[in-house]
């Protein structure tokens, strides 16, 4: 019997180590769980041309963005593990969904495996330029001032920004009302379209700071950042110990081939240390941040474990804002 468990063990072993040799023969689709526009699908789509290039086949991206992730994240962990299927995806669904929704139509921690982290995302406080407020001393002033009247927008409930908004709110002692959205970029159109008081933004408001329509009053992370290094951090303001930045990377449905998940890791990880792919992940305000999939992987137990106290002890759940 032992000998027999053996053999089947050893042509597990050959037929995946064949698959990986042979992978890809065909396009490859690499799933955003976030509508278009933000700092995933930004990510992505540079991700992707590199690894299409790299990979010789296409890497074809497919948006299916609701419920804070889920839905695109729930795509992947049902498709088939020879991968073909893969998912970009904020650290938020697999690190924070479980802690906001009572049920969930699969297993973040079991169904998806880490494959690469791809970009440490910082999240800025931003208004808009013409708001009078000029400083975080300011800014919070006036929070204090107008308990519950001011508003900020997040990709949705439990998201990290929005997580992080409720971190600001808990350790200033101030409040405001969040308005959840499907993604980043609905909530930064419509702070530029003065339907929103501030928000903590993945990046994708940089281009507006520096065009002067928006205005970066902190960053949430606990160093500055290389794109806005006269913006300081709230741990600089007095907020000890601020941290919210989160880690987006890709994952594959579990049971994917161990060797093409090497390989995808080294590709990835490839692409990063080159120049062109650093730069350009650094315009749109991330940070790039290579890691082998164990290491992926302890990053978001961590971050589960920081962003579900604040998620308990703040009484979010994904039934309210």
């Amino acid at each position: 019997m032992r000998a027999i468990v053996i053999a089947l063990a050893f042509a597990a072993g050959m037929i995946s180590t064949s698959l990986a040799q042979t992978w890809p023969t065909h396009p490859i689709r690499l799933v955003v769980n976030f509508p278009p526009g933000g700092a995933a699908d930004l990510l992505a789509r540079l991700i992707g041309q590199s690894l299409g290039e790299t990979l010789g086949q296409p890497v074809v991206i497919e948006n299916k963005g609701g419920a804070n992730g889920n839905l695109g994240g729930e795509a992947v962990a049902r498709s088939a593990p020879d991968g073909y299927s893969l998912l970009m995806s904020s650290g938020s669904m697999v690190a924070i969904n479980p802690h906001l929704y009572a049920s969930m139509p699969f297993d973040p921690a079991k169904d998806l495996i880490p494959v690469a982290s791809v970009a440490r995302v910082p999240f800025y406080l931003v208004v808009r330029a013409e708001n009078p407020v000029q400083d975080f001393k300011a800014f919070i002033a006036d929070l204090r001032a107008n308990p519950g009247k001011r508003n900020f927008g997040s990709p949705g409930i439990g998201s990290s920004p929005h997580l992080a908004a409720e971190l600001l709110k808990k350790m200033t002692g101030t409040d405001a009302v969040h308005v959840p959205y499907r993604g980043a970029a609905p909530a930064l159109n419509d702070l530029l379209a003065g339907q929103l008081d501030f928000l903590f933004d993945p990046g994708i408001a940089i281009e507006h700071v520096k065009a002067g329509k928006l205005r970066a009053i902190a960053i949430g992370s606990a160093q500055r950042s290389p794109q806005l290094p006269d913006v300081p951090t709230l741990a600089e303001l007095g907020l000890a110990g601020f941290d919210a930045d989160a880690i987006f990377g890709v994952y594959a449905p579990a049971g994917t081939p161990r060797d093409i998940v090497a390989r995808l890791n080294t590709e990835i990880n490839r692409a990063l240390a080159t120049v062109a792919l650093k730069e350009r992940i650094m315009v749109v305000g991330n940070i790039p941040a290579a890691m082998s999939p164990d290491e992926f992987g302890e990053r978001a137990r961590e971050d589960s474990k920081r962003f579900g106290a604040i998620i308990r002890e703040r009484g979010i759940t994904a039934g309210n804002n």
